[in-house]
């Protein structure tokens, strides 16, 4: 991946991408808050099952193009691909951090 991202964001980048949902989730705060299609997922329980559930239903990967920090926060452009309607798409994941941990992720076009 990239050197300059924090490793709870190359953790999830990468847990995500083979299905290791423990690496994906473990930089996650407790109280982390993960915003997609308009539903919010809060804790790594809820965080896990929503990671479970996509890749169930999209076996979707994402191939970071860019990342982007100003203190906190962490944007990075990915292009996913998977088994959903207009794949590939590349969209705008924004991290924000505290100690190092992922308290909240938005995924947006």
């Amino acid at each position: 991946m990239s050197d300059t991202l924090p490793t709870s964001i190359e953790n999830y980048f990468a847990g995500k991408n083979t299905k290791d949902y423990a690496l994906a989730v473990s930089g996650f705060a407790p109280s982390a808050v993960v915003k997609d299609e308009g539903e919010d997922h809060v804790g790594p329980d809820a965080i896990r099952a929503w990671m479970e559930d996509t890749a169930a239903r999209y076996d979707n990967r994402a191939e970071i193009k860019s990342t982007s920090g100003h203190g906190d926060h962490v944007e990075v452009s990915a292009e996913v691909t998977g088994s959903f309607p207009g794949s590939p798409i590349v969209l705008r994941f924004t991290f924000t951090l505290e100690d190092d941990q992922i308290t909240r992720l938005s995924i947006a076009p």
